[in-house]
């Protein structure tokens, strides 16, 4: 019976070599299957007695002739070593070599879209650098396939999956990798990808809400300054050669639209300078460790938005904390990714003074009720899980409290915002049309007296 090399992949992580006997390839990776392995290249044996991987694992590597040797003959297998060895180490280590650059970080719903196929593929049984070179072909967008190619070039020449996805820069973040790793070691990377694809695609939606109630007033009081600029610009001064040819007193609503409109038709420069530098100044406070945090406790007790925004990031937090605990992710290990995803500093500060405390031994809902930021109810269901042991299924209740209850918020801000906008535009046109008017009719008494 036929002889195979195999080179194959344990659920640890792990690389195996060896041979089997089969009837042919197909038979091998059934064998392969049982074993508990996930195969990675399997090629008939060297038929020169030797078992050696090294004439049947790399396809850069000729199989041996059965013809008389050429006059070089005497040095093959020095050069097969050679090539095996370039092989195999074709590249500095990772940990040498800086990450290099793979263009602009992909969007949640991509990141979500490509682990959701990714996942799909090895869920119907593939191995998995055949997933990977299936998807550089599928194209999944904002992760291209030549970077698919490149995670499978790596594990093939013995990374694991996490190692080579954490040299590609910025396109998988620090809990990707981390629950990729931890899929890795306990050998449930597809059921990890899963639930990874549905962690993406749950902050997609959330984002996805959050802008969509942002777009509405932004567009409303865009068009609206636009209007109001438009019409002091264009129509206005026509309006103005008008009263200019009469001598008749105009009502103060006038003069005081008359003032507005020479101002800024003389001194635009001044208001556009004025913004620039009033936006230089907010951009360069918020860069500063003191302004973000400054800005970002602002943001959390504004009227109306402010309730969003911490809605918004306690479930952030607890989704994140939760996704990476229930896939075994030690807790300081999950901290310290949750902290990294939290754009706002008070939390990160929060979650960082909880992090040494955990450190100490204590619980997680101790420090984090000290911090006087997060809300009871969070504190007392974490106290619940971890009376119960179970502190992933809490905070995953939570997540999903504070994410319905941000829907809810979000469509009161929506309706709320929608009349508001309508009647500040309103009264800003009437008043325009008011001081206009009021001044014309103020000429059509004089003309008739």
């Amino acid at each position: 019976m036929p002889e195979f090399v195999y080179k194959a992949r344990k659920k640890s992580g792990d690389l195996v070599e060896g041979v089997l006997n089969g009837a042919d390839r197909s038979q091998v990776l059934a064998q392969i299957g049982k074993m508990g392995l996930y195969p990675l290249r399997v090629d008939p044996s060297s038929k020169g007695g030797t078992k050696s991987t090294g004439d049947s694992i790399s396809k850069a590597i000729p199989a041996r002739s059965k013809k008389a040797p050429s006059p070089g003959a005497g040095r093959t297998p020095e050069r097969k070593k050679t090539a095996i060895a370039s092989q195999r180490q074709p590249q500095p280590s990772g940990k040498k070599e800086a990450p290099r650059p793979q263009g602009k970080k992909p969007k949640l719903m991509e990141i979500a879209t490509f682990t959701r196929q990714f996942s799909n593929l090895l869920s119907s049984g593939m191995p998995l650098t055949a997933a990977l070179n299936s998807m550089s072909y599928i194209g999944s967008k904002g992760i291209s396939g030549q970077l698919c190619l490149d995670l499978k070039q790596e594990i093939t020449e013995g990374s694991n999956l996490s190692d080579a996805m954490a040299r590609k820069g910025r396109i998988f973040s620090d809990l990707y990798i981390n629950m990729v790793r931890a899929g890795e070691q306990s050998g449930a990377l597809t059921q990890v990808l899963k639930r990874l694809a549905d962690h993406y695609e749950r902050f997609s939606e959330v984002q996805q809400k959050f802008t969509s109630a942002m777009i509405y007033p932004t567009v409303v009081v865009s068009v609206g300054v636009i209007l109001v600029l438009c019409f002091m610009k264009f129509m206005l001064p026509k309006f103005l050669t008008v009263f200019e040819g009469v001598n008749v007193e105009l009502p103060t609503s006038t003069k005081i639209l008359i003032g507005v409109s020479e101002f800024v038709n003389v001194y635009w420069w001044v208001i556009l300078g004025s913004l620039f530098l009033i936006v230089m100044g907010f951009i360069r406070y918020r860069a500063t460790p003191d302004g973000s945090r400054q800005i970002d406790e602002w943001s959390m007790k504004l009227p109306l938005f402010g309730k969003v925004v911490r809605l918004n990031l306690f479930g952030q937090f607890a989704r994140t904390l939760s996704t990476l605990l229930v896939n075994g992710v030690p807790v300081l290990v999950a901290l310290k990714i949750t902290e990294k995803t939290i754009s706002n500093q008070v939390i990160r500060e929060a979650i960082a003074r909880t992090r040494d405390d955990v450190t100490d031994g204590k619980t997680l809902a101790e420090p984090l009720a000290r911090s006087r930021i997060f809300p009871q109810l969070m504190i007392d269901l974490l106290r619940i899980g971890e009376e119960t042991g179970d502190v992933p299924g809490a905070l995953e209740n939570v997540a999903n409290t504070y994410e319905n209850e941000l829907t809810n918020q979000l469509k009161v801000l929506t309706n709320l915002i929608e009349p508001v906008m309508i009647i500040v535009i309103a009264v800003l046109v009437a008043g325009l049309m008011f001081s206009v008017l009021s001044a014309m009719m103020a000429i059509t008494r004089s003309v008739s007296s």
